[in-house]
């Protein structure tokens, strides 16, 4: 180091100047810096614009066809690069038009054929009602017109023994049996009285006993109580006894 004043103050003046210019510097760099990113984000931004003009445009551009009713075609698209190929969509793309409609007229046929069936159920179960109905009505009227046949034999009976003690009424009480059996008969009931001798008959007559009888054996010896049989079916079955072996 110098002795000399005048170089102690030159020597820290030129370091001073150094460090004056490299800050400059790195001032001039930074300001580039910043100029450098100011014009990307300016680019970037220019090219969002665009990227949105363009998608804009393309969205009026399909609102403008739709609106005119010049939609574009899958079929359309692919011509511009293969018509072979267009011409197999637009049959695929036609087929599958006439199988939607195909399908629309299935669902709608479908749809009639459910209400119809809903219908023809509902006018079923009204027609079960009215027959279940009629078929009481039949009944309620067979019955009134049975009992009002019956009443008059009770009217009969009553006539009878309210004759005196003394009077003959054995006429008068075959004539009501007479017209007793007549409304069964109307009725298509019909008395099972076997004749003695005959086979036994488990479905129509029931056996209460074995006797000693003269006809042969195992064969009806006597009727007990008779019975009665309506349209072929047995309303009660004849109590019968049957002849013993000897």
């Amino acid at each position: 180091m110098s002795d000399d004043p005048a170089e102690s103050v030159t020597e820290p003046t030129a370091e001073s100047d150094d460090e004056t210019a490299a800050s400059t510097d790195s001032q001039s760099n930074d300001e580039d810096a910043f100029d450098f990113d100011d014009e990307v984000v300016d680019e970037n931004s220019g090219a969002d614009e665009g990227a949105t003009g363009s998608k804009d445009a393309g969205e009026t551009a399909a609102d403008d066809a739709e609106a005119t009713g010049e939609v574009e075609t899958l079929a359309d698209r692919v011509s511009e690069y293969d018509d072979d190929l267009a011409a197999k969509v637009a049959d695929l793309e036609s087929r599958v038009e006439a199988l939607e409609s195909e399908r629309d007229e299935a669902t709608e046929r479908a749809s009639e054929l459910e209400s119809r069936l809903k219908r023809t159920q509902a006018d079923f179960q009204n027609y079960k009602k009215r027959a279940k109905k009629r078929q009481q009505q039949i009944k309620d009227r067979a019955t009134e017109d049975f009992v009002e046949r019956v009443v008059t034999v009770r009217d009969n009976l009553v006539r009878a023994l309210s004759q005196d003690e003394d009077a003959d009424i054995r006429d008068g009480v075959e004539s009501t049996l007479k017209e007793f059996d007549r409304i069964l008969e109307d009725e298509n009931v019909s008395v099972i009285d076997p004749e003695p001798g005959t086979e036994v008959d488990p479905n129509r007559h029931e056996v209460m006993m074995r006797v000693e009888s003269d006809q042969p054996a195992d064969t009806i010896a006597d009727v007990f109580q008779p019975g009665y049989e309506m349209a072929d079916k047995v309303i009660r079955a004849a109590q019968i006894t049957v002849s013993k072996d000897e």
